[in-house]
């Protein structure tokens, strides 16, 4: 069995492996991942690509302290998942939102809350308000699986026997690292494409309209370099004219969103491939 990801991730590329792989480079030095989320690139690069170097990140210091803690202390954790499955089990209403309200200190029981929250909030989905306080509403589950303990100690093996550097940063600090011959694949909250959307508030810190202009920057300085990239984002006129010069080349897949609130919008969405190999 593979590992998978832990959590359920806004824009998560599961689905679209099969894709991804068929504009993976044949050849590279270091994997960067500067969006990580969920993981699912990253978990198949370490499965199928022979244990390559990785260097992940995300801005997300909660979910990157996951990544941490699965790898380290894997026992504790399922631990501390089961003692919430029950008392989940028994008020299932009241201890959701005593759990959202709480706030702990200790990095076990940090990750432990963010993985019952996103397992058992209304359709798994990460939002936090401007004070970077998690508001998703309790969901209608009759029986969630919170402690996933088979794939979790799939996924702490994994970690823990990769070359992976797990970290905590901007996307911009990628051009501290990468250089000829890196491969650099970016997951960013997506472009909005209707008045009603917006950027997903993965942070309190919102990813904006500059944060993409500043993204698009870093991609053609990352081209300059002789570094291999690869965008994922919504298939709109603005992205396309980013990258519209003759060093960048795009692709249209087709992708389901399926954390989407209204469930009749969850299939059938373009997104944009970009690469410059």
């Amino acid at each position: 069995m593979s590992p998978k990801p832990f959590v359920k991730w806004a824009g998560g590329k599961r689905q679209l492996i099969p894709t991804l792989e068929k504009h993976l480079p044949v050849k590279f030095n270091t994997f960067f991942e500067p969006f990580l989320g969920g993981g699912a690139l990253f978990f198949h690069m370490l499965e199928k690509h022979d244990n390559p170097k990785c260097n992940v990140s995300d801005l997300n210091s909660d979910l990157i302290l996951s990544y941490v803690t699965i790898r380290d202390h894997i026992d504790d954790l399922i631990d501390s998942l089961s003692n919430h499955k029950k008392q989940y089990d028994k008020d299932s209403k009241t201890y959701y939102y005593s759990t959202r309200d709480n706030d702990p200190s200790d990095p076990v029981e940090k990750t432990s809350r963010l993985i019952f929250l996103n397992r058992t909030c209304f359709n798994g989905l990460y939002r936090v308000n401007s004070r970077g306080k998690f508001n998703v509403p309790l969901g209608s589950y009759t029986a969630p699986n919170i402690v996933d303990e088979e794939n979790l100690r799939l996924v702490s093996a994994m970690l823990e026997s990769s070359k992976a550097v797990i970290s905590c940063r901007d996307f911009n600090d990628v051009l501290r690292y990468a250089a000829r011959g890196d491969f650099v694949y970016f997951d960013p909250p997506y472009q909005p494409v209707s008045d009603t959307a917006h950027f997903t508030s993965y942070t309190k810190n919102n990813f904006t309209l500059d944060d993409l202009d500043k993204l698009a920057d870093v991609c053609n300085e990352l081209d300059s370099r002789g570094c291999m990239v690869l965008l994922s984002n919504s298939y709109s006129k603005q992205v396309e004219d980013m990258f519209s010069d003759g060093n960048w080349h795009q692709s249209t897949v087709r992708a389901n969103r399926f954390i989407n609130s209204n469930a009749k919008n969850r299939t059938g969405h373009s997104e944009l491939l970009i690469q410059n190999y």
